[in-house]
C-alpha cells in the first residue's frame, strides 16, 4: 500500500510517497500522484521517498511519466534500498536523485582537531565524524573522498570516509579509526617518546612530498600561493610585495604532492599502523609549501596568543615549539641552528602570506586580529628581507 501528501512551498511542489509500490497497486499509486499534481500550480515538482520501503518497475515507469510533463522532477531521501534501485536501472543519470542520510548527535564528543573547513569529532572507539562548516558541503565531501582514493592508490596510508551522515543542518564524512590515536595525544600521553613519534611523522612526510601526482588531479599550490601574496598588495611595503612576487614566482614546479594541512592532529595511529587524515587540503608543489602550513599550526597561528596552539593541537605551546624544531631537524636531516632558522624563514614566507590574507580578510576589525595583523606584517617584511630563495 503506498499513501500521498503534498505540500506546496512557494512555486515547488514537494509530494510525500510512503510505503510500498508494485505491480499489485502501481494504477492506485499513479492516481493519487496525479490527483496532487493537477491539484496545484507549481514550477517545480519533487518526489520526497524518504518513507518509501520499496519500489518495482511498475513504480518506476510512473516516475517516467511523471519526468515527461516535469523536466525537472527531482527525488529526495531516497534510503539505501530505493536508491540502489534508481543506480541500478539508470535512473541516477536522468535525475537528480538524493540520497537520505543518517542523522548523528556529535554532543559531548571529543575534538580531535579544527580546521578552516570542519571540525573532526571522535565518535565512538570505532567512528571519527568530520562535520564540514559549510552546510551545503556535498561537492567538498565527493572531492576529499576522491582525493583520498587517489592519494591511497599512490601508497599514501590514508583513511577513506565509507559515509555520508547529517549532523544538524550541516554534512559530515564518517571514517572508520578503531581506536587510533592522534600524534598530538600520543606525544602528550608519552613525552619520552615525542623523538620516536617526530621521526615517524616526518617518514610520513617523506612519502608524501616523495610521490608524484597528475597534476590534473590536484591543485597547484604555487599558484594558489601567489593569489593569497596578490591579496597583500598595498597592505605590506611596496617593496616587500615585489621581492615577494618573485619569491614565490621563482619556486620550481613540481608534481609532488603537498599535504596542505600536516600536524599531529592529522596523522593517527591505530594498531600500528601510521595513517593520514583530513585530505581536502591535498595538492602539488614545493615542500615549502608545506612546511608553510605546517609552521602555522606549531608558531604561526599563536604568534600573538599562545593558548590557541593548545586549543587547536592538544598540546602546550612550548612542545609544539619542540616537535617543529624536531620536525625540521628530522626531515632536512641536520641539527645546525642556522640552517634550521633558514628554513624556518622560508617557511615564514608562505606562511605569514597567508595568514596575514586570512585575517585581513576575516578578523581586521577585531581586536585580536588588529594585533594578529600587525604582528605578522612585521615578521613577513623580515622573512622576506632575510631570503633570497624560498624553495626547498
Amino acid at each position: 500500500m503506498a499513501t500521498v501528501k503534498s505540500v506546496l512551498d512557494g512555486n515547488v511542489l514537494t509530494i510525500a510517497i510512503a510505503g510500498r509500490i508494485d505491480s499489485t497497486n502501481a494504477a492506485d499509486a499513479e492516481a493519487l500522484v496525479k490527483a496532487e499534481v493537477e491539484g496545484n500550480e507549481y514550477e517545480s515538482l519533487v518526489l520526497d521517498v524518504e518513507n518509501l520501503e520499496y519500489i518495482s518497475s511498475a513504480g518506476l515507469r510512473i516516475i517516467l511519466r511523471l519526468r515527461k510533463d516535469n523536466p525537472t522532477l527531482k527525488i529526495i531521501n531516497a534510503n539505501a534500498e530505493v536508491y540502489d534501485v534508481f543506480d541500478m536501472t539508470g535512473f541516477t543519470e536522468m535525475i537528480t536523485i538524493e540520497k537520505a542520510y543518517r542523522k548523528f548527535n556529535v554532543d559531548g564528543c571529543e575534538i580531535l582537531g579544527e580546521g578552516s573547513n570542519g571540525v573532526v569529532y571522535r565518535y565512538s572507539d570505532e567512528i571519527v565524524i568530520k562535520v564540514y562548516r559549510n552546510s551545503d558541503a556535498l561537492n567538498d565531501i565527493h572531492r576529499e573522498r576522491e582525493l583520498a582514493r587517489k592519494a591511497l592508490i599512490l601508497g599514501i596510508p590514508t583513511a577513506i570516509p565509507f559515509d555520508v551522515v547529517k549532523v544538524g543542518d550541516k554534512y559530515a564524512s564518517v571514517f572508520e579509526l578503531l581506536k587510533a590515536k592522534s600524534f598530538s595525544k600520543l606525544i602528550k600521553a608519552e613525552p619520552e617518546n615525542t623523538e620516536k613519534y617526530v621521526t615517524m611523522f616526518m617518514d610520513l612526510l617523506k612519502q608524501i612530498h616523495s610521490t608524484e601526482v597528475n597534476p590534473d588531479d590536484m591543485p597547484d599550490m604555487k599558484a594558489t600561493a601567489l593569489n593569497w601574496a596578490k591579496y597583500l598588495e598595498g597592505h605590506i611595503p611596496e617593496a616587500t610585495y615585489a621581492k615577494l612576487i618573485s619569491l614565490i614566482e621563482a619556486v620550481p614546479e613540481s608534481n609532488n604532492m603537498i599535504h596542505g594541512d600536516y600536524h599531529t592532529n592529522n596523522v593517527e595511529m591505530q594498531n600500528g599502523e601510521v595513517l593520514l587524515i583530513d585530505m581536502d587540503t591535498l595538492s602539488h608543489g614545493n615542500p615549502v609549501f608545506e612546511w608553510a602550513s605546517i609552521f602555522l599550526a606549531y608558531e604561526g597561528f599563536s604568534m600573538v596568543d599562545h593558548t590557541s596552539v593548545e586549543r587547536f593541537l592538544k598540546l602546550p605551546y612550548e612542545t609544539a615549539g619542540e616537535i617543529y624544531n624536531m620536525s625540521i631537524s628530522k626531515y632536512f636531516g641536520t641539527d645546525d641552528k642556522a640552517e634550521i632558522e633558514a628554513i624556518k624563514n622560508k617557511a615564514k614566507v608562505v606562511g605569514c602570506t597567508r595568514l596575514l590574507r586570512r585575517t585581513l580578510k576575516r578578523e581586521a576589525d577585531t581586536e585580536m586580529g588588529k594585533k594578529l595583523i600587525e604582528a605578522c606584517t612585521q615578521m613577513l617584511i623580515d622573512a622576506v628581507e632575510k631570503t633570497d630563495s624560498i624553495a626547498m
